[in-house]
This record gives C-alpha cells, structure tokens and sequence, in this order.
C-alpha cells in the first residue's frame, strides 16, 4: 500500500461511525425544544450544530456534541433582565418532560443532556443582527455574552476549499494523536493550530495525501516551536481560545518520531512509527508481515486495546507517577529517577498512583502494565491485559526483570476515555527475583 493509501485508510478509520445515531438525538433535542418555546414538531429548524461536529472536524469517539438553540426574538423580553438561568431552566424543562427517561442535567453554561456514549451540550442562544448569538452565563449573578461560531465554520469551510481539503483532515489527524497521547487539547483550539499552520505555508495548497507525511512532520515542527501562551485568537471569529495544557513538548517528540517514519518510507516499521504517533487507527503492516512475525513468536501477544473497549475523547488530564520502594523504605518517585537519569533495580517494589487530575465528577480508573523487551518475550510475560482500578487509584508492581515496561492508566467517565497518562519503566540490572513482573 502506498503513503497515500495508508493515509487516506487513516483518515476513513477514524472517521465518525455514529452519525445516524448523533443526528437522531439532535433533532430529539430540537423538536422538544421547538415544542416548548414554538409549538412546533420540528426536528431540524432553530438548532445550529457547531463546535467539531459543527465545523466537520471531528472524528471516532467524538463524545461532546456542541448545538446552539436560538430562541424566538419575541422571547427576549422575557429572560433579558437576570433570566440567564431561568432560560436554562427552561430549556432543560422542556427535554426532560419530552424524555423522561434521559438524564439531563443544568450547568452554568449549558445544558447538559447525557447519553450512553456521549452528551449534547445545549446552548439556548439569542441571534443577533450581525449573525452572532448572545448566550447565557449564569456566574455570579448571571450576564450574557456573545459568541461567533458562524464565523468559525466558515472560515473552516473557506481555508479547507484553499488548501485542497488538507485543513480539515489535518485537524482529523491531529486529534488521534492528542488522543493517542492523553493531550487534553479543545477541538477548536487544535482547528485554530491547524488553520494556522496551514496559513503560514503554500507548501500544501495543491498536495495531497500522497504528502500527508511530509505534512505532519512539518505541522508538528510548527507546534513544537509555538511560544507559550494562555490562548489564542479563534479561526474565523478571532475569539478566545484557552490553552488547557501546553502541548509543545509532545508535539516536538511527535516531530522527530514522524522525522523517523519517514526515513523508515518502505520498510516493515514504516506503519509502526506511524502508529506511535496515531495510535491504531493508523493502519498497521501488511497482514502478511504481520503473519510471519507472529508465526516466528514464542510468546503469546496478551496485550489489550483500551480503544476495543470504550471511545476515546481526550477532555482532561491526569497524572501518574510512581514511588520506588525497597524493604518497605521509600528510596524516590521514579519521575525524579528518570529525570536524573537514575537506573532503576529489579528487586523493587513500585506504587503507581494519580497523583493529579482535573476531572469534575466521578470516574472510573482502568490500568495496563506492559512488558517489553527480549526478557519479557522469553519467559512468555509480556501482560498487557486491562483491569479496572479497586477504588483508590493505585497499583502495586514489582521490578522482577529487566526491559522498557510501561505503565498506563485511563479514566473513563460516561462509558468514553476522557483522560489517560503513561509512564515508562525502563528496568536495568540484575534480576534477585524469580517471580514474573
């Protein structure tokens, strides 16, 4: 398969693969809402898809859907003086009467209406004479503010025509490797990177997939080496677009990956380097690669796929570290070790914990401990299987063999992957216990 098969097969395998069942429930939302402020059925006028759906951006396990209602002019008048949060009331009312069923939930902002795999978030709207919409913000008393997402999508639309559809399939990829990489990164701040970087160069007005790899490659040199910053002016409407989390380092340690999967052009590790940077939607290696590989093994492959399991949707962060203890005295936490450059022994016990997040509500934890290396082939060990967390987000493990194991963890809140992190265990010295890791 050629780079531009194997990217255009990327691009379709993480394409969104439940849209009959989103636009099922927009119009639910919409027809209730329609009903109660209009006295109408319909399930299409009045609502406004935006945010990554909106702006066709979004891709496999997309879970927060964004839709603006706009309300009748009329109703102004009712709501102007301190209603903000009476019109979510309102508005979340009027779901929860027509679905009673469904859990639907008032927030400062939105309303939140939450389903299996994913929630629509509610926004009602005023529109104003220049195309944007006042909103709503219940804080401190409550105030309305403006936003612009007409302005957004079509500068999306408009840039994505110029640079021959690449921008938003740019934006596509870029979200699997925030995903793959626990980079809680908002949809419309990675479209405003996107748009920019694809503004900065007329390398790729004309190309195509056949570049796809050149492209990425250049599009993470040109994140790694964006200054820090606590926002950035939106696509389109210029608005402010917050920096969650800063995401330079991991786009310069995705640059030099793709620098060496471009080297690798025609060998057998070409996808595989690929996939470390967009995890397995990429496609993998030739089935009969794959075969050969597999009928050499001696080892079983127990690894497991958090992906196989629940949707991913990276919205947040956490982190892991762990503590290194021997003999029941704490010796360091082995970010400092490797941070120092420290050897890490076998014969240690190590105590993996979140030791931050920033998810509001409850979750549950999911771990996977990996080994890798020549020594976890040989004893058949390699692990790798998912198992929930006993409630108080720890794990315990033992350094019994030398490698470079990891460890991940995965927060799963609503049945999606909101949150993940991984830290290495590179083991070096002489093995002192016979017990597998």
């Amino acid at each position: 398969m050629s780079i531009a098969d194997t990217f255009k097969q990327f691009l379709s395998n993480i394409a969104v693969d439940n849209g009959d069942t989103i636009s099922l429930r927009y119009g639910e939302v919409t027809a209730a809402l329609n009903k109660k402020f209009r006295d109408t059925e319909s399930k299409v006028s009045n609502s406004l898809q935006v945010g990554s759906y909106g702006r066709w951006t979004a891709i496999r396990g997309i879970s927060d859907l964004d839709m603006l209602y706009i309300m009748p002019a009329g109703k102004w008048d009712d709501y102007k003086d301190g209603g903000q949060s009476r019109l979510l009331d309102d508005t979340r009312n009027a779901i929860k009467s027509r679905y009673p069923s469904t859990t639907v939930v008032k927030d400062r902002l939105v309303v939140q209406v939450l389903y299996r795999d994913f929630h629509i978030e509610v926004q009602p709207v005023f529109e104003q004479t220049d195309g944007s919409f006042k909103y709503p913000d219940t804080y401190d008393g409550g105030s309305w503010k403006i936003t612009k997402p007409r302005d957004e999508i079509a500068a999306m639309k408009e840039s994505n025509e110029q640079k021959n559809k690449n921008l938003r399939r740019l934006c596509k990829m870029a979200r699997a490797w925030k995903n793959k990489h626990g980079l809680a990164m908002g949809g419309l701040l990675i479209d405003t990177l996107a748009y920019n970087f694809l503004k900065s160069t007329s390398e790729y007005n004309e190309k195509s997939y056949l570049y796809y790899d050149y492209m990425s490659r250049d599009f993470f040199k040109f994140l790694s080496e964006r200054p820090d910053q606590d926002y950035y002016a939106a696509l389109g409407s210029g608005q402010r677009v917050k920096v969650k989390n800063k995401f330079q380092k991991k786009a310069k340690k995705a640059y030099e990956l793709a620098v060496d999967a471009i080297a690798a052009a025609g060998s057998t590790t070409e996808n595989e380097r690929w996939r470390k940077i967009y995890g397995r939607g990429f496609p993998a290696a030739e089935q009969s690669t794959q075969k050969s590989a597999f009928a050499a093994a001696s080892w079983k492959n127990t690894e497991e796929f958090i992906e196989n399991r629940f949707p991913i949707d990276i919205r947040n962060s956490i982190t892991l570290d762990c503590e290194v203890s021997q003999n029941g005295f704490r010796e360091r936490f082995l970010r400092e070790m490797l941070r120092l450059k420290l050897p890490l022994k076998t014969a240690k016990t190590l105590t993996f914990s979140v030791i931050d997040h920033d998810i509001k509500g409850g979750f549950n934890l999911y771990w996977k401990v990996l080994n890798r290396g020549e020594e976890a082939r040989r004893r058949d060990c390699i692990r790798g299987q998912i198992h929930g967390d006993r409630g108080n987000l720890k794990r315990t493990e033992h350094t019994n063999f030398n490698g470079d194991h990891i460890v991940e963890c995965y927060a799963v809140q609503n049945g999606v992957v909101v949150a993940t992190d991984r830290i290495h265990v590179p083991i070096q010295g002489n093995q002192v216990s016979a017990d597998a890791a």
